[in-house]
Protein backbone atom coordinates (compact mmCIF):
# COMPACT_ATOMS: atom_id res chain seq x y z
CA UNK A 1 0.00 0.00 0.00
CA UNK A 2 1.34 3.37 -1.12
CA UNK A 3 1.76 6.63 1.28
CA UNK A 4 -1.35 8.12 2.89
CA UNK A 5 -2.00 11.57 1.19
CA UNK A 6 -5.36 11.92 3.19
CA UNK A 7 -5.10 15.88 3.09
CA UNK A 8 -4.39 15.97 -0.82
CA UNK A 9 -7.44 13.57 -2.30
CA UNK A 10 -9.18 15.28 0.34
CA UNK A 11 -8.62 18.52 -1.11
CA UNK A 12 -8.71 17.42 -5.02
CA UNK A 13 -12.24 15.80 -4.11
CA UNK A 14 -13.17 19.00 -2.94
CA UNK A 15 -11.97 20.66 -6.15
CA UNK A 16 -13.64 18.32 -8.42
CA UNK A 17 -16.81 19.19 -6.70
CA UNK A 18 -16.28 23.03 -6.54
CA UNK A 19 -15.57 22.94 -10.33
CA UNK A 20 -18.28 20.52 -11.52
CA UNK A 21 -20.75 22.79 -9.59
CA UNK A 22 -19.81 26.21 -9.94
CA UNK A 23 -19.35 25.01 -13.69
CA UNK A 24 -22.43 23.88 -14.20
CA UNK A 25 -23.95 26.90 -12.77
CA UNK A 26 -21.98 28.53 -15.40
CA UNK A 27 -23.20 26.76 -18.17
CA UNK A 28 -26.59 27.01 -17.60
CA UNK A 29 -26.00 30.65 -17.86
CA UNK A 30 -24.37 30.34 -21.09
CA UNK A 31 -26.67 27.30 -22.76
CA UNK A 32 -29.51 29.95 -23.20
CA UNK A 33 -27.52 31.50 -26.15
CA UNK A 34 -26.08 28.23 -27.51
CA UNK A 35 -28.19 26.78 -30.64
CA UNK A 36 -25.02 25.33 -32.68
CA UNK A 37 -25.11 22.22 -30.56
CA UNK A 38 -21.82 21.15 -31.45
CA UNK A 39 -20.50 23.87 -29.55
CA UNK A 40 -22.27 22.74 -26.26
CA UNK A 41 -19.30 20.43 -24.43
CA UNK A 42 -17.01 23.74 -25.82
CA UNK A 43 -19.12 25.62 -23.59
CA UNK A 44 -19.32 23.61 -20.45
CA UNK A 45 -15.45 22.99 -20.44
CA UNK A 46 -15.00 26.27 -20.63
CA UNK A 47 -17.08 26.79 -17.90
CA UNK A 48 -15.07 24.71 -16.18
CA UNK A 49 -11.97 26.26 -16.72
CA UNK A 50 -13.03 29.26 -15.25
CA UNK A 51 -14.50 27.72 -12.07
CA UNK A 52 -10.78 26.02 -11.94
CA UNK A 53 -9.12 28.77 -12.56
CA UNK A 54 -10.88 31.24 -9.96
CA UNK A 55 -8.34 30.57 -7.21
CA UNK A 56 -4.85 29.93 -7.02
CA UNK A 57 -3.65 26.31 -7.28
CA UNK A 58 0.01 26.36 -7.50
CA UNK A 59 0.09 24.40 -3.89
CA UNK A 60 -1.81 22.04 -5.05
CA UNK A 61 -0.14 21.47 -7.93
CA UNK A 62 3.35 20.96 -6.37
CA UNK A 63 1.72 18.44 -3.83
CA UNK A 64 0.97 16.69 -7.09
CA UNK A 65 3.97 16.82 -8.68
CA UNK A 66 6.03 15.61 -5.58
CA UNK A 67 4.11 12.46 -6.23
CA UNK A 68 4.91 12.24 -10.31
CA UNK A 69 1.25 12.71 -10.74
CA UNK A 70 -0.20 15.71 -13.61
CA UNK A 71 -0.19 19.28 -12.14
CA UNK A 72 -3.31 19.85 -14.32
CA UNK A 73 -0.99 22.53 -15.96
CA UNK A 74 -2.19 21.38 -19.21
CA UNK A 75 -6.26 20.65 -18.91
CA UNK A 76 -7.07 22.99 -21.08
CA UNK A 77 -9.48 21.08 -23.37
CA UNK A 78 -10.53 18.36 -20.67
CA UNK A 79 -10.65 19.82 -17.47
CA UNK A 80 -13.11 17.27 -15.71
CA UNK A 81 -11.68 14.05 -17.25
CA UNK A 82 -7.82 15.11 -15.86
CA UNK A 83 -9.07 15.96 -12.53
CA UNK A 84 -10.95 12.59 -12.26
CA UNK A 85 -7.85 11.02 -13.93
CA UNK A 86 -5.67 12.40 -11.27
CA UNK A 87 -8.30 11.47 -8.47
CA UNK A 88 -8.21 7.75 -10.11
CA UNK A 89 -4.62 7.65 -9.67
CA UNK A 90 -4.19 9.14 -6.17
CA UNK A 91 -7.00 6.65 -4.57
CA UNK A 92 -5.20 3.41 -6.30
CA UNK A 93 -1.79 5.02 -4.58
CA UNK A 94 -3.57 4.79 -1.25
CA UNK A 95 -5.50 1.60 -1.71
CA UNK A 96 -8.15 2.28 -1.82
CA UNK A 97 -11.43 -0.57 -2.22
CA UNK A 98 -13.60 1.17 -4.48
CA UNK A 99 -11.29 3.87 -6.69
CA UNK A 100 -12.91 6.20 -9.75
CA UNK A 101 -12.54 4.66 -12.56
CA UNK A 102 -10.22 6.36 -15.40
CA UNK A 103 -11.47 8.25 -17.77
CA UNK A 104 -11.82 6.09 -21.09
CA UNK A 105 -8.99 7.76 -23.83
CA UNK A 106 -11.94 8.60 -25.69
CA UNK A 107 -13.38 10.98 -22.96
CA UNK A 108 -9.63 12.14 -22.08
CA UNK A 109 -8.85 13.22 -25.92
CA UNK A 110 -12.57 14.55 -26.95
CA UNK A 111 -11.69 17.84 -26.25
CA UNK A 112 -8.54 18.47 -28.59
CA UNK A 113 -10.76 15.96 -31.28
CA UNK A 114 -13.06 18.75 -30.92
CA UNK A 115 -10.56 21.57 -30.90
CA UNK A 116 -9.32 19.97 -34.47
CA UNK A 117 -12.71 19.27 -35.76
CA UNK A 118 -13.70 23.06 -35.01
CA UNK A 119 -10.65 24.11 -36.84
CA UNK A 120 -10.81 22.39 -39.77
CA UNK A 121 -14.29 23.51 -40.19
CA UNK A 122 -13.22 26.87 -39.95
CA UNK A 123 -10.19 26.79 -41.93
CA UNK A 124 -10.51 24.06 -43.76
CA UNK A 125 -8.47 20.96 -43.37
CA UNK A 126 -4.67 20.99 -42.45
CA UNK A 127 -1.57 20.62 -45.17
CA UNK A 128 0.23 17.36 -45.23
CA UNK A 129 2.64 17.68 -42.28
CA UNK A 130 1.65 20.79 -40.51
CA UNK A 131 -0.94 21.14 -38.36
CA UNK A 132 -0.60 25.30 -38.19
CA UNK A 133 -2.53 27.25 -40.60
CA UNK A 134 -0.66 30.12 -42.69
CA UNK A 135 -2.91 32.95 -43.38
CA UNK A 136 -1.23 35.37 -45.46
CA UNK A 137 -2.65 39.52 -46.08
CA UNK A 138 -2.95 39.57 -49.74
CA UNK A 139 -1.21 42.37 -51.49
CA UNK A 140 -3.54 44.92 -53.72
CA UNK A 141 -1.07 43.41 -56.87
CA UNK A 142 -2.44 40.03 -56.24
CA UNK A 143 -5.50 41.56 -58.00
CA UNK A 144 -3.58 41.02 -60.94
CA UNK A 145 -0.61 38.93 -60.59
CA UNK A 146 -1.45 35.43 -61.05
CA UNK A 147 1.98 34.50 -60.60
CA UNK A 148 2.04 35.56 -57.48
CA UNK A 149 -0.90 34.00 -55.93
CA UNK A 150 0.21 30.54 -57.30
CA UNK A 151 3.72 31.48 -55.29
CA UNK A 152 1.62 32.31 -52.19
CA UNK A 153 -0.49 29.26 -52.52
CA UNK A 154 2.57 26.73 -53.29
CA UNK A 155 3.93 28.19 -50.38
CA UNK A 156 1.42 26.90 -47.67
CA UNK A 157 -1.03 30.22 -47.65
CA UNK A 158 -4.00 28.19 -46.50
CA UNK A 159 -5.96 31.34 -45.63
CA UNK A 160 -5.65 34.64 -47.86
CA UNK A 161 -6.79 37.54 -45.83
CA UNK A 162 -8.17 41.06 -47.66
CA UNK A 163 -8.46 44.03 -45.28
CA UNK A 164 -11.46 45.95 -46.49
CA UNK A 165 -10.01 49.01 -44.93
CA UNK A 166 -7.98 48.89 -48.22
CA UNK A 167 -8.77 48.70 -51.83
CA UNK A 168 -12.62 48.89 -53.37
CA UNK A 169 -14.65 45.77 -54.28
CA UNK A 170 -13.65 45.66 -57.41
CA UNK A 171 -9.91 44.80 -56.53
CA UNK A 172 -11.59 42.69 -53.70
CA UNK A 173 -13.35 40.84 -55.85
CA UNK A 174 -9.96 40.35 -58.81
CA UNK A 175 -8.04 38.89 -55.40
CA UNK A 176 -10.76 36.29 -54.78
CA UNK A 177 -11.11 35.04 -58.30
CA UNK A 178 -7.52 34.56 -58.85
CA UNK A 179 -7.24 32.38 -55.75
CA UNK A 180 -10.36 30.29 -56.16
CA UNK A 181 -8.68 29.99 -59.80
CA UNK A 182 -5.26 29.54 -58.58
CA UNK A 183 -6.39 26.76 -55.47
CA UNK A 184 -8.36 25.05 -57.64
CA UNK A 185 -5.63 24.67 -60.07
CA UNK A 186 -3.10 23.85 -57.45
CA UNK A 187 -5.99 21.23 -56.16
CA UNK A 188 -5.53 23.33 -52.70
CA UNK A 189 -7.93 23.98 -50.28
CA UNK A 190 -7.66 28.19 -49.26
CA UNK A 191 -10.14 30.26 -47.60
CA UNK A 192 -11.20 34.02 -47.73
CA UNK A 193 -11.35 35.50 -45.16
CA UNK A 194 -12.65 39.65 -45.07
CA UNK A 195 -11.82 42.04 -42.51
CA UNK A 196 -14.04 44.53 -41.64
CA UNK A 197 -12.01 47.71 -40.62
CA UNK A 198 -14.67 48.72 -37.88
CA UNK A 199 -14.52 52.10 -35.92
CA UNK A 200 -10.88 52.40 -35.52
CA UNK A 201 -9.54 55.59 -34.76
CA UNK A 202 -7.08 57.19 -37.41
CA UNK A 203 -5.43 60.91 -38.13
CA UNK A 204 -7.26 62.29 -41.69
CA UNK A 205 -5.47 65.52 -42.74
CA UNK A 206 -2.32 66.61 -40.99
CA UNK A 207 -0.34 69.77 -40.85
CA UNK A 208 2.84 69.84 -38.89
CA UNK A 209 2.84 74.34 -38.61
CA UNK A 210 6.11 76.12 -39.29
CA UNK A 211 8.99 74.84 -39.10
CA UNK A 212 8.09 71.07 -37.92
CA UNK A 213 9.15 67.59 -38.84
CA UNK A 214 8.94 66.08 -36.23
CA UNK A 215 7.19 65.56 -32.29
CA UNK A 216 8.90 65.42 -29.15
CA UNK A 217 8.11 65.01 -25.44
CA UNK A 218 6.69 68.13 -24.32
CA UNK A 219 5.34 69.09 -27.60
CA UNK A 220 1.78 69.70 -28.12
CA UNK A 221 -0.63 68.47 -30.86
CA UNK A 222 -4.21 69.84 -31.47
CA UNK A 223 -7.06 66.66 -32.69
CA UNK A 224 -9.74 68.48 -34.23
CA UNK A 225 -13.49 66.61 -35.00
CA UNK A 226 -13.50 66.34 -38.85
CA UNK A 227 -14.02 68.60 -40.42
CA UNK A 228 -12.92 71.67 -38.55
CA UNK A 229 -9.49 71.50 -39.14
CA UNK A 230 -7.75 74.85 -39.44
CA UNK A 231 -6.51 76.01 -42.68
CA UNK A 232 -2.97 77.25 -40.87
CA UNK A 233 -1.72 76.73 -37.37
CA UNK A 234 1.74 77.66 -35.44
CA UNK A 235 1.41 74.06 -33.61
CA UNK A 236 1.14 70.60 -35.20
CA UNK A 237 -2.90 69.73 -35.82
CA UNK A 238 -4.86 66.80 -37.35
CA UNK A 239 -8.17 66.03 -37.76
CA UNK A 240 -9.33 62.67 -35.83
CA UNK A 241 -11.60 60.46 -38.01
CA UNK A 242 -13.77 58.86 -35.16
CA UNK A 243 -15.86 61.36 -34.14
CA UNK A 244 -16.82 59.88 -30.93
CA UNK A 245 -13.23 60.09 -29.18
CA UNK A 246 -13.47 63.78 -29.76
CA UNK A 247 -16.45 63.78 -27.72
CA UNK A 248 -15.76 61.28 -25.07
CA UNK A 249 -11.95 62.03 -23.98
CA UNK A 250 -11.42 63.74 -21.07
CA UNK A 251 -8.54 65.76 -19.42
CA UNK A 252 -6.17 63.20 -18.39
CA UNK A 253 -6.90 60.51 -20.90
CA UNK A 254 -4.45 58.78 -22.59
CA UNK A 255 -3.68 58.97 -26.67
CA UNK A 256 -1.22 56.72 -27.94
CA UNK A 257 0.06 57.49 -31.99
CA UNK A 258 0.94 55.06 -34.24
CA UNK A 259 1.29 51.84 -32.51
CA UNK A 260 2.13 53.31 -29.51
CA UNK A 261 5.25 55.56 -30.87
CA UNK A 262 4.28 58.25 -29.08
CA UNK A 263 2.46 58.73 -25.99
CA UNK A 264 0.32 61.63 -25.31
CA UNK A 265 -2.26 62.90 -22.62
CA UNK A 266 -5.30 65.44 -22.62
CA UNK A 267 -4.52 68.62 -20.99
CA UNK A 268 -7.59 70.45 -22.48
CA UNK A 269 -10.57 70.18 -24.71
CA UNK A 270 -12.87 72.21 -26.66
CA UNK A 271 -16.05 71.61 -28.23
CA UNK A 272 -14.53 70.55 -31.84
CA UNK A 273 -10.84 69.39 -30.35
CA UNK A 274 -8.88 68.03 -27.93
CA UNK A 275 -5.29 69.70 -27.20
CA UNK A 276 -2.53 66.57 -26.48
CA UNK A 277 0.94 66.84 -24.90
CA UNK A 278 3.49 64.37 -25.72
CA UNK A 279 4.97 62.40 -22.95
CA UNK A 280 6.68 59.33 -24.61
CA UNK A 281 8.31 59.12 -28.01
CA UNK A 282 11.68 57.86 -29.43
CA UNK A 283 14.64 60.39 -29.18
CA UNK A 284 15.16 61.63 -32.60
CA UNK A 285 10.97 62.15 -31.80
CA UNK A 286 8.21 60.69 -34.45
CA UNK A 287 6.83 62.23 -37.57
CA UNK A 288 2.92 62.65 -37.47
CA UNK A 289 1.34 61.47 -40.81
CA UNK A 290 -2.54 60.84 -42.02
CA UNK A 291 -3.79 57.36 -42.00
CA UNK A 292 -1.58 56.60 -38.15
CA UNK A 293 -3.70 54.83 -36.23
CA UNK A 294 -4.69 55.93 -32.40
CA UNK A 295 -5.20 53.86 -29.14
CA UNK A 296 -6.91 55.06 -25.88
CA UNK A 297 -5.90 52.84 -23.09
CA UNK A 298 -8.01 53.51 -20.02
CA UNK A 299 -11.11 55.35 -22.24
CA UNK A 300 -13.46 52.72 -22.86
CA UNK A 301 -15.62 54.85 -25.32
CA UNK A 302 -18.83 53.77 -26.44
CA UNK A 303 -18.67 53.34 -29.89
CA UNK A 304 -20.65 51.22 -32.61
CA UNK A 305 -19.08 48.05 -33.16
CA UNK A 306 -20.02 48.10 -37.00
CA UNK A 307 -19.36 51.45 -38.78
CA UNK A 308 -21.31 52.49 -41.86
CA UNK A 309 -18.31 51.66 -43.99
CA UNK A 310 -18.42 47.95 -42.44
CA UNK A 311 -22.38 47.43 -43.00
CA UNK A 312 -21.46 48.20 -46.82
CA UNK A 313 -18.70 45.53 -47.24
CA UNK A 314 -20.79 43.28 -45.48
CA UNK A 315 -23.14 43.55 -48.15
CA UNK A 316 -19.89 42.41 -50.61
CA UNK A 317 -18.48 39.49 -47.57
CA UNK A 318 -21.43 37.19 -47.33
CA UNK A 319 -21.58 36.85 -51.17
CA UNK A 320 -17.39 36.47 -51.45
CA UNK A 321 -15.98 35.23 -48.48
CA UNK A 322 -15.77 32.13 -46.10
CA UNK A 323 -14.93 34.19 -42.97
CA UNK A 324 -15.34 37.58 -41.68
CA UNK A 325 -12.86 39.14 -39.41
CA UNK A 326 -14.81 41.45 -36.54
CA UNK A 327 -12.23 44.09 -35.66
CA UNK A 328 -12.58 46.05 -31.99
CA UNK A 329 -15.65 43.49 -31.04
CA UNK A 330 -15.97 44.24 -27.36
CA UNK A 331 -18.47 42.54 -25.90
CA UNK A 332 -21.34 39.80 -26.59
CA UNK A 333 -23.46 42.38 -27.75
CA UNK A 334 -21.30 43.10 -30.43
CA UNK A 335 -21.23 40.06 -31.76
CA UNK A 336 -24.93 39.71 -31.52
CA UNK A 337 -25.01 43.10 -33.76
CA UNK A 338 -22.89 41.69 -36.17
CA UNK A 339 -25.19 38.22 -36.20
CA UNK A 340 -28.04 39.93 -36.78
CA UNK A 341 -26.49 42.10 -39.98
CA UNK A 342 -25.19 38.31 -41.38
CA UNK A 343 -28.95 37.27 -41.07
CA UNK A 344 -30.51 40.16 -42.72
CA UNK A 345 -28.30 39.11 -45.46
CA UNK A 346 -29.54 35.58 -45.81
CA UNK A 347 -26.13 34.36 -44.98
CA UNK A 348 -26.17 31.51 -42.26
CA UNK A 349 -22.79 29.93 -42.89
CA UNK A 350 -20.05 32.51 -42.87
CA UNK A 351 -17.49 32.25 -39.93
CA UNK A 352 -16.42 34.22 -37.42
CA UNK A 353 -12.66 35.69 -36.39
CA UNK A 354 -13.45 37.90 -33.29
CA UNK A 355 -10.20 40.17 -33.83
CA UNK A 356 -9.23 40.97 -29.69
CA UNK A 357 -7.42 44.41 -29.42
CA UNK A 358 -8.71 45.77 -26.20
CA UNK A 359 -8.30 45.31 -22.52
CA UNK A 360 -12.08 45.38 -22.54
CA UNK A 361 -12.49 42.64 -25.18
CA UNK A 362 -10.06 40.25 -23.38
CA UNK A 363 -12.25 40.76 -20.15
CA UNK A 364 -15.40 39.81 -21.82
CA UNK A 365 -13.44 37.30 -23.81
CA UNK A 366 -15.96 33.84 -22.67
CA UNK A 367 -19.07 36.25 -23.27
CA UNK A 368 -17.91 36.74 -27.10
CA UNK A 369 -16.72 33.08 -27.61
CA UNK A 370 -20.33 31.75 -26.19
CA UNK A 371 -22.19 34.67 -28.65
CA UNK A 372 -20.11 33.92 -31.95
CA UNK A 373 -19.05 29.65 -31.55
CA UNK A 374 -22.71 29.07 -29.98
CA UNK A 375 -24.10 30.00 -33.33
CA UNK A 376 -21.70 29.44 -36.40
CA UNK A 377 -18.17 28.35 -36.81
CA UNK A 378 -15.62 31.26 -35.08
CA UNK A 379 -12.25 31.83 -34.33
CA UNK A 380 -10.31 34.51 -32.49
CA UNK A 381 -7.67 36.42 -33.87
CA UNK A 382 -4.65 37.51 -31.08
CA UNK A 383 -4.20 41.37 -32.34
CA UNK A 384 -1.30 42.09 -30.81
CA UNK A 385 -0.68 45.05 -32.36
CA UNK A 386 -3.06 47.35 -30.57
CA UNK A 387 -3.71 45.18 -27.85
CA UNK A 388 0.16 45.55 -26.46
CA UNK A 389 -0.70 49.69 -26.78
CA UNK A 390 -4.11 48.90 -24.95
CA UNK A 391 -3.05 46.98 -22.13
CA UNK A 392 0.46 47.77 -22.20
CA UNK A 393 3.64 45.96 -23.59
CA UNK A 394 4.68 44.44 -19.92
CA UNK A 395 1.15 42.79 -20.35
CA UNK A 396 0.79 41.16 -23.51
CA UNK A 397 3.13 38.14 -23.37
CA UNK A 398 0.55 37.37 -20.17
CA UNK A 399 -2.97 38.25 -22.39
CA UNK A 400 -1.80 36.16 -24.86
CA UNK A 401 -1.00 33.34 -23.44
CA UNK A 402 -4.58 33.57 -21.42
CA UNK A 403 -6.34 34.10 -24.36
CA UNK A 404 -4.87 30.89 -25.79
CA UNK A 405 -5.87 28.59 -22.83
CA UNK A 406 -8.95 30.19 -22.67
CA UNK A 407 -9.97 29.52 -26.28
CA UNK A 408 -8.29 26.05 -26.04
CA UNK A 409 -10.69 25.64 -23.25
CA UNK A 410 -13.63 26.65 -25.50
CA UNK A 411 -12.46 24.05 -28.14
CA UNK A 412 -11.79 27.55 -30.15
CA UNK A 413 -8.91 28.08 -32.60
CA UNK A 414 -6.98 30.57 -32.45
CA UNK A 415 -5.01 33.39 -34.86
CA UNK A 416 -1.70 34.46 -33.94
CA UNK A 417 -1.40 37.85 -35.50
CA UNK A 418 1.15 41.04 -35.68
CA UNK A 419 4.07 41.75 -36.81
CA UNK A 420 5.00 37.74 -36.90
CA UNK A 421 8.52 37.84 -39.13
CA UNK A 422 8.19 41.83 -39.68
CA UNK A 423 11.44 42.44 -40.85
CA UNK A 424 11.94 39.51 -42.82
CA UNK A 425 9.07 40.38 -44.83
CA UNK A 426 9.34 43.78 -44.91
CA UNK A 427 13.51 44.31 -45.32
CA UNK A 428 14.51 40.62 -45.77
CA UNK A 429 16.19 39.52 -42.93
CA UNK A 430 14.24 38.28 -39.60
CA UNK A 431 15.63 39.34 -35.70
CA UNK A 432 16.18 36.32 -33.28
CA UNK A 433 13.62 37.56 -31.17
CA UNK A 434 11.18 36.90 -34.96
CA UNK A 435 12.26 33.78 -35.00
CA UNK A 436 11.46 33.10 -31.10
CA UNK A 437 8.38 34.53 -31.56
CA UNK A 438 7.21 32.58 -34.65
CA UNK A 439 8.48 29.41 -32.77
CA UNK A 440 6.21 30.14 -29.80
CA UNK A 441 2.65 30.72 -32.57
CA UNK A 442 2.94 26.86 -33.23
CA UNK A 443 0.47 26.65 -30.19
CA UNK A 444 -2.01 28.45 -32.32
CA UNK A 445 -4.33 27.27 -34.55
CA UNK A 446 -3.69 29.55 -37.41
CA UNK A 447 -0.09 31.99 -37.58
CA UNK A 448 -0.97 35.14 -39.95
CA UNK A 449 1.76 36.97 -41.67
CA UNK A 450 0.90 40.55 -43.45
CA UNK A 451 2.23 41.80 -46.91
CA UNK A 452 5.98 42.48 -47.89
CA UNK A 453 8.48 42.28 -50.95
CA UNK A 454 9.85 39.24 -49.02
CA UNK A 455 6.53 37.30 -47.97
CA UNK A 456 7.84 34.38 -49.97
CA UNK A 457 10.67 34.40 -47.92
CA UNK A 458 8.85 34.79 -44.79
CA UNK A 459 6.63 31.83 -45.80
CA UNK A 460 9.29 29.52 -46.09
CA UNK A 461 10.85 30.31 -42.50
CA UNK A 462 7.71 30.28 -40.76
CA UNK A 463 6.69 26.80 -42.48
CA UNK A 464 10.18 25.19 -41.58
CA UNK A 465 9.77 26.52 -37.96
CA UNK A 466 6.42 25.41 -37.70
CA UNK A 467 6.89 21.95 -38.80
CA UNK A 468 10.32 21.57 -36.34
CA UNK A 469 8.09 22.77 -33.16
CA UNK A 470 4.99 20.88 -33.67
CA UNK A 471 7.78 18.11 -33.10
CA UNK A 472 8.15 18.92 -29.82
CA UNK A 473 5.78 20.92 -28.93
CA UNK A 474 1.50 20.34 -28.67
CA UNK A 475 -0.33 23.49 -27.39
CA UNK A 476 1.04 23.66 -24.21
CA UNK A 477 2.64 19.89 -23.67
CA UNK A 478 6.20 19.66 -25.04
CA UNK A 479 6.41 15.91 -26.36
CA UNK A 480 9.45 14.15 -25.68
CA UNK A 481 11.31 13.27 -29.63
CA UNK A 482 13.95 11.74 -29.25
CA UNK A 483 17.14 15.03 -28.64
CA UNK A 484 18.96 14.16 -31.91
CA UNK A 485 21.51 16.67 -31.67
CA UNK A 486 23.03 14.97 -28.47
CA UNK A 487 22.64 11.59 -29.63
CA UNK A 488 25.91 9.83 -30.98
Amino acid sequence: MGKKTPNLLKNLEELHHEVRVEGERTFQRYNASISREVFRSGALNLAHYLALRKQDRRDLQQSLLERGLSSLGRCESRVMANIEAVIAALQRIEGQGSPMEFPSPERFMEGMVALDSNTDELFGPAPEGRRVRLMVTLPGEAATDRKLVRSLLKHGMDLARINCAHDSEETWLAMIELVREESKHLNRTCRISMDLSGPKARLGRVHLGKDRERIFEGDRIIIYREGHLPAKSDFPVAECLLEEAIDQLTVGSAVWIDDGKAGTRVVKRTKHSVTLECFHTIEQGFRLKSEKGLNFPGSELSVASLTPSDLKALDFVVHHADLVGFSFVQCAEDVQNLLKELSARGDTKLGIIAKIETERAVRNLPEILVAGAGQRPTGVMIARGDLAVEIGWERISEMQEEILWICEAAHVPVIWATQVLETLVKKGSPSRAEVTDAAMSERAECVMLNKGPYILDGMKLLVNVLHRMQEHQLKKMPRLRALRSWNK
